[in-house]
């Protein structure tokens, strides 16, 4: 039932469909349960609709484990190596809620030799070229429109018809090269390379406007680029009332197919369909070195509330006019500076989490100063909000009641929250607990084999050694970490919430150094046998400037500055196997290097390796052959 669930979504999608079948195809959907097939990039995924898992995503097939790969659906015949997974949207955050095809395979067998030719600069920062290439590569770009990766974007009641996203270096190299040759003198200054991520848009007669915005601009702060112009190449032709309209620019009305425009970004501008046919365009922009930047808390303030509403809005649909007014704020004032004010009336969106009522904007979150909630809990809260953690299976936006308010300012909240005071939603972690003292060794045990009269393997010293080992690796995600879930219980540990001149500190994680160690072992069993797991703790590292905190009206007021220029801020969730020594029998294959398989290997790395699993070479069996000759 699941295939074909997962194959009539397809057909489905394929449009001309009677309403009727696809009403019946939602209520199937709504009511089958999926458990996750993989998890990939933080979100499970799986191979069908199901009531959980509805979003579609276009990931490389080769990034889902082999068990379960030939179950994921290939939509497109010309991207075979492209499978086609299902999300669950409540696990959506500021990271993933935009999906990016990796699309270089489709250009690695056509010559990319791109030409700009026939300028015309239409006004000041604004010029079109013809775009030459090679039959195979235009014919490559025109197969863009057919491989079925269209989905409609999450802001799509202002900006019409649909897209997809791609990232493709080839591409982009050949467009360098291009624009390079192409450019103006006035406007190559600092030219460095085209974004090799691009939006692939398409609009049919009568679908709606993409409405007037401005590009946010692309700032990397590491390698000091950012964006200064919009590129857009149009892979149809055709006429538009006009098709670009370049506010105090530029008006295109007829626009021919591989046309490429280049505006300056800051022009506000607006995108019709055209009258006589599809129109399909992709669009990225132009990276320049940067040279001075002048920091602008205020603007990053507004684009973490952008960000925030529009994960929110997946659910809530009436917050994303207000991210749209966010983010047009922000792309110009990255020329003007900040207009006039704030919006007339700004959108809060308030939780329910456990008892524990909280409201936010996306940079404020407000909640009720009692004695059974403390600050730190406050910031944990806030960071599980704001990058949608998840407990156990569950995203945490799941596990939270919401409702949407529309209000002139923050003065109403105060009163608000007093009237709902709730009790703490998590506890004080206790981390020592997961990590008791070993046995101490006792010499007079050497392997199972030796020792068939007195063995007892939590006294052997290589079980001890192997035991304590796997300790120092699961302590050095366990014991640095600022909030563990177990399950979907959420433990916190205050000493790493540090609380100064105003500023919430989150402390990172150290690292601490694994033992190596040999052994001998005569009955074939080797260590890691007998070393499985106790508990799966999920922990979940923060690296994120200082969180600003206030008291008053009888509120902890936090103001997260996600985005200020200066800062580099990530999340990491991930789930630590706790070992413990088992008596068990050796030779149970649920119990043989159960602890190491259950490693995730994105946490392994130089500074936490895991300990080897080939615990002796030839050298050491030749010892073991003279062991039994004596």
């Amino acid at each position: 039932m699941s295939i074909e669930l997962r194959d009539r979504f397809f057909v489905l999608s394929a449009g001309d469909v009677p309403a009727e079948e696809v009403a019946r195809y939602r209520a199937e959907v709504d009511e089958t349960d999926a458990e996750p097939a993989a998890t990939v990039d933080g979100l499970d995924i799986s191979w069908h609709p199901s009531a959980r898992f509805k979003a579609v995503r276009f990931i490389d097939a080769e990034r889902i484990g082999e068990p379960v790969r030939e179950l994921f659906a290939r939509p497109s015949a010309d991207a075979p190596y492209l499978a086609a997974v299902f999300v669950d949207p409540h696990e959506l955050s500021f990271r993933t809620f935009e999906n990016i095809v990796p699309l270089d395979r489709l250009f690695e067998d056509v010559p990319l030799e791109a030409e700009l030719a026939e300028r015309v600069e239409h006004a000041e920062g604004v010029f079109s070229f013809a775009l030459r290439l090679p039959a195979e590569t235009r014919a490559r770009l025109e197969q863009l429109d057919e491989l079925k990766l269209y989905v409609p974007p999450l802001n799509a009641a202002s900006r019409g018809g649909e897209r997809f996203i791609f990232h493709s270096a080839l591409l982009a190299e050949a467009l360098t090269a291009a624009v390079a040759d192409a450019l103006p003198f006035s406007a190559a200054d600092g030219f460095s390379h085209v974004n090799p991520v691009f939006r692939c848009n398409r609009f049919e007669p009568g679908d709606a406007n993409f409405h007037r915005h401005r590009d946010t601009p692309y700032y990397d702060a590491a390698r000091r680029h950012i964006s200064r112009y919009t590129m857009l190449l149009y892979l149809t032709g055709g006429t538009g009332s006009p098709a670009l309209d370049l506010v105090g620019g530029a008006a295109l009305s007829e626009i021919a197919d591989f046309t490429c425009v280049l505006f300056d970004q800051r022009y506000e501008h607006e995108g019709a369909p055209y009258h006589d046919g599809r129109k399909v365009f992709l669009r990225t922009e132009l990276i320049f070195a940067a040279g001075e930047i002048t920091e602008a808390p205020e603007i990053g303030e507004l684009f973490s509330k952008a960000c925030y509403l529009t994960g929110e809005s997946v659910f809530a649909p009436e917050l994303a006019r207000h991210a749209d007014a966010y983010y047009n704020q922000v792309a110009a004032a990255h020329w003007a500076g900040l207009g006039e004010g704030a919006p007339a009336r700004e959108a809060f969106v308030h939780k329910e989490f456990r008892g524990v009522h909280f409201v936010a904007n996306g940079y404020d979150f407000w909640f009720a100063k009692t004695d059974a909630l403390s600050p730190a809990e406050c910031a944990a809260l806030t960071l599980l909000d704001y990058f949608n953690c998840k407990l156990g299976d569950t995203a945490f936006r799941a596990l939270c009641s919401t409702e949407v308010i529309e209000s002139g300012d923050a003065g109403w909240i105060p009163e608000f929250l007093r009237a709902r005071q709730g009790g703490p939603a998590m506890t004080r972690a206790d981390k020592s607990a997961f990590f008791p003292e070993p046995e101490r060794p006792d010499s007079r045990i050497c392997c199972p084999f030796h020792s068939s009269g007195y063995y007892d393997p939590t006294r052997h010293d290589e079980i001890i050694e192997l035991y304590t080992d796997a300790q120092s690796f699961a302590k050095a995600h366990i014991l640095p970490a600022p909030i563990l879930m177990l399950g979907e219980d959420v433990a916190l540990d205050p000493d790493r919430f540090v609380i100064q001149d105003g500023l919430i500190h989150v402390l990172g994680k150290d690292a601490l150094t694994p033992v190596n160690f040999a052994a001998c072992w005569n009955d074939e069993s080797i260590p890691e046998d007998y070393v499985t797991v106790a508990a799966k703790v999920g922990v979940a590292q923060f690296l994120v400037p200082p969180i600003i905190y206030t008291e008053s009206d009888g509120c902890y007021h936090l103001s997260f500055d996600f985005f200020r220029n200066s800062w580099m801020v990530d999340h990491r969730q991930a789930t630590i196997p706790v070992p413990r020594i088992t008596e068990e029998n050796w030779a149970d294959p649920e119990l043989s290097e159960a602890w190491r398989r259950s490693v995730d290997d994105s946490l392994v790395d130089d500074e936490h390796p895991l300990p080897p699993s080939d615990l002796w070479d030839d050298d050491d069996e030749d010892d073991w052959e003279d062991d039994e000759e004596d």
